[in-house]
């Protein structure tokens, strides 16, 4: 892939202002000006960034129907009514059931908890779901993850005397089902100030709100944290204001103390021993979590994740392992498989977007194949498969387009769609493929710019290697979580050299291990560049390149740090 470098050096007023905050804070202008690029200007706001306070959480009653719904928890534990846990089957989905019902069932016994079947059931609230529930003396259902959008299914649990609060976080439509109580903080009538929660983080502050209600300490939510951290990553949301609060303690509540289900899965993924961060999340737990529920059912992650006892816990996640196996095998054939079309059709080239469909993909695993299309072609990307009459997808867009708006643009040829800006679900008839990628390709070629469908670097800095330090490498990683609007600082180097030493590695020669020198300094410096080997020829030709890379620690040599390298190009181009 070619990378567009985006990078503005900062003016004199920027590089005294670095200065100055650098000097309040005890810290060098690079790291200063880093924050400065995040809005963070004051002494008393980088305080705040680099130790955020479980303090400064927003009061779950200023969400809309908060009250309500507690009211409503509160009424059913009284009346000794059976309550049911309803999640979506994804990581976000499965992590909030298992947060509210681990919670619950200390202080209530008549609880459950239902998945729906992909294959199925299909996504979001079903009939099946509902028909158990009644069949089993449910009188309320606690939705997490989906349900704003189930209109007609909540009606019908309603005429069998089943309420519901819904707690999502997917664009609600302009008509809302009629629930007891529907926690959205992106409902158009919601003050509440922060509207990036996940699923499982509108479940978090429900149970904040029923314990706060109820005279429990606070203390007593901090275990689910580790639940929060694990979704925050894994629907890629806004790692900023309240996520940022979440994420940062539920890393740290995943490393010191996790829960026993997510302590066997990451025993599973090799990450015992080791300082798990967001990505450890998004490419280990996260996979292996979703891996049940794309493969066979998501209720067995759940069955995982509320799990008490570890040897039973490390059986369970050997075999939602095996799953992510299975599933990591058809994803790579079918996206080889949806690779083909795209290369062949040359139509798609001069497309802003891609719809492809092939009736034998296999359902759970599109939404990853979408992801790795909008990875490749940088375009917005869905993927569809064949479920009866009906088509089932899964949408994936880029940096700053609206995915969600283009599908909405659609919404007399679906007959179920949902999500948000950059990822969606989506269901029509078969035969209305043709028309909706057409519309679809419509909308994109209006509304996207053109510099969205090109990948692009946004370099935080330009340094020197005699800049790289152990100690610089320390400080880095307090800005950590990284993620959506704090981004792992991403820094380039100019006119640099191989040292002589590097090499391609790899089962099959795909990487580059890299000694590099700069112009500047005598310092070399080890380097790590993934899947970029095409580019061995040139940096052995003793020429000098520029290189995009954050700053990784060395895994082979203790206190020593390496450069993860995200581009390599030739000095005889257009420096930044």
């Amino acid at each position: 892939m070619h990378f567009k470098w985006n990078y503005e050096s900062p003016t004199p007023d920027e590089i005294q202002a670095a200065k100055d905050l650098g000097g309040k804070l005890n810290m060098s202008p690079i790291l200063a000006q880093l924050l400065i690029k995040r809005g963070i200007t004051t002494e008393s706001a980088a305080k705040r960034f680099f130790r955020p306070q479980l303090a400064d959480l927003i009061n779950p009653f200023i969400m809309k129907d908060m009250d309500v719904a507690v009211d409503r928890l509160n009424d059913a534990m009284g009346h000794k009514e059976r309550i049911l846990v309803y999640g979506d089957y994804d990581v976000d989905g499965c992590t909030a059931v298992a947060l509210v019902y681990k919670f619950l069932q200390q202080f209530y016994s008549n609880i459950d908890y239902y998945i729906p079947d992909r294959y199925d059931e299909g996504y979001g609230l079903s009939k099946k779901g509902i028909d158990y529930a009644k069949e089993t003396g449910v009188k309320l259902i606690i939705i997490l993850d989906c349900g704003i959008k189930a209109i007609e299914e909540i009606a019908y649990a309603k005429s069998l005397g089943i309420d519901f609060i819904i707690c999502d976080h997917h664009v609600p439509d302009e008509t809302m089902p009629d629930a007891v109580a529907i926690l959205n903080p992106k409902r158009p009538d919601d003050s509440y100030p922060f509207k990036e929660l996940c699923g499982c983080c509108v479940g978090f502050k429900f149970m904040q709100g029923w314990a706060k209600n109820n005279g429990l300490p606070f203390s007593m939510l901090i275990p689910l944290l580790d639940f929060c951290a694990v979704s925050i990553a894994a629907d890629i949301v806004p790692v900023v204001e309240e996520n940022r609060i979440l994420a940062y303690h539920g890393l740290k509540q995943l490393n010191q103390n996790p829960s026993i289900g997510l302590k066997a899965i990451i025993d599973i993924c090799g990450l015992s021993g080791r300082d798990i961060s967001m990505s450890d999340i998004i490419f280990k737990i996260g996979p292996r979590i979703n891996a049940s529920g794309r493969m066979e059912s998501g209720k067995e992650s759940v069955d995982l994740l509320v799990e008490k006892n570890y040897s039973v816990a490390l059986e369970k996640s050997k075999h939602i392992d095996e799953y992510n196996e299975q599933r990591k095998d058809i994803d790579k054939q079918m996206t080889e498989e949806a690779n083909q079309i795209v290369s062949k059709l040359e139509s798609q080239k001069h497309h802003s977007s891609i719809v492809l469909y092939d009736e034998n993909w296999k359902k759970g695993v599109i939404g990853i194949v979408a992801s790795r299309l909008t990875e490749i072609y940088y375009r917005p990307t869905v993927v569809l498969t064949r479920d009866g009459d009906l088509a089932t997808g899964s949408a994936r867009s880029v940096a700053g387009f609206d995915v969600y708006a283009a599908i909405k643009h659609c919404r007399d040829l679906l007959t179920n769609f949902g999500g948000h800006t950059y990822a969606a679900g989506l269901t029509m008839r078969w035969d209305d493929i043709p028309e909706f990628r057409r519309r679809f390709q419509e909308f994109v070629e209006e509304h996207i710019e053109p510099e969205q469908t090109e990948a692009i670097l946004d370099i935080d800095a330009k340094i020197d290697f005699k800049d790289i330090t152990r100690h610089l490498h320390t400080d880095l990683k307090k800005f950590s979580p990284f993620g959506p609007g704090n981004q792992k600082p991403l820094f380039c180097t100019c006119g640099v050299y191989d040292y002589g030493t590097s090499k391609v590695v790899g089962r099959e020669q795909e990487h580059i291990k890299l000694e590099l020198v700069d112009s500047q300094s005598s310092n070399v410096v080890n380097g790590i560049a993934f899947g970029q080997s095409a580019s061995s020829r040139y940096i052995k030709s003793k020429r000098s390149f520029d290189i995009a890379y954050t700053i990784e620690d060395n895994v082979f040599k203790r206190n020593q740090v390496q450069l993860q390298i995200e581009d390599i190009r030739p000095d005889d181009k257009e420096t930044i």
